[in-house]
């Protein structure tokens, strides 16, 4: 089931291989805690790590949980989510990841998480997404976004598009902030 337009859909994205000891499953899961509380519906990769951390975390706090998997794919989506949106295509599965939502989060993760925050980034940068959050957690994005202004054509107006976060509840004041009033 695609998700209605009336939802406010934030997008999580990060690594699959993060475990549950871990302070960034334990940073995702209160954030999807927060947003549902907050109103929100999360969407996600609908599969481990990062992704079951914050469905698990909204669907603890009552909340609604879009997964967005892989026909491809052999490994089971996470069992916190409510609804699964298939895809047959990786940019099928991309788009249904970026274009209901009114903001995105991404913690560290891969080469996958890397793909999701640039196509976003890009999608921002060329207006074809209208002004939402990007928000990055962690001391890590930080440092790969000056590498990327160091070794590539990032200028600072392309990094002024996104906000930077240390922890759950700083993402989710500009998560709030940003998104009062806006529709998909």
């Amino acid at each position: 089931m695609i998700p209605d337009t009336k939802d406010k859909i934030i997008t999580i994205f990060g690594g699959s291989r993060c475990g549950e000891d871990s302070e960034e499953y334990t940073e995702a899961k209160k954030l999807g805690g927060m947003l549902a509380e907050a109103g929100f519906t999360i969407c996600t990769g609908g599969y481990l790590g990062i992704m079951e951390a914050a469905s698990r975390g909204a669907r603890e706090k009552g909340g609604r949980v879009f997964g967005i998997v892989m026909n491809q794919f052999k490994s089971e989506p996470n069992r916190y989510l409510t609804d699964k949106v298939a895809s047959d295509h990786f940019y099928d599965r991309l788009q249904n990841l970026i274009t209901r939502s009114v903001g995105f989060v991404a913690f560290r993760g891969g080469m996958g998480t890397v793909t999701e925050i640039s196509l976003v980034w890009n999608k921002l940068q060329t207006r074809v997404l209208d002004p939402r959050p990007l928000v990055l957690i962690g001391q890590c994005w930080k440092d790969v976004v000056a590498s990327w202004q160091t070794n590539l054509v990032v200028s600072g107006g392309d990094v002024a598009l996104l906000d930077f976060a240390d922890d759950a509840d700083a993402a989710l004041r500009i998560i709030v902030e940003k998104t009062v009033g806006h529709r998909t």
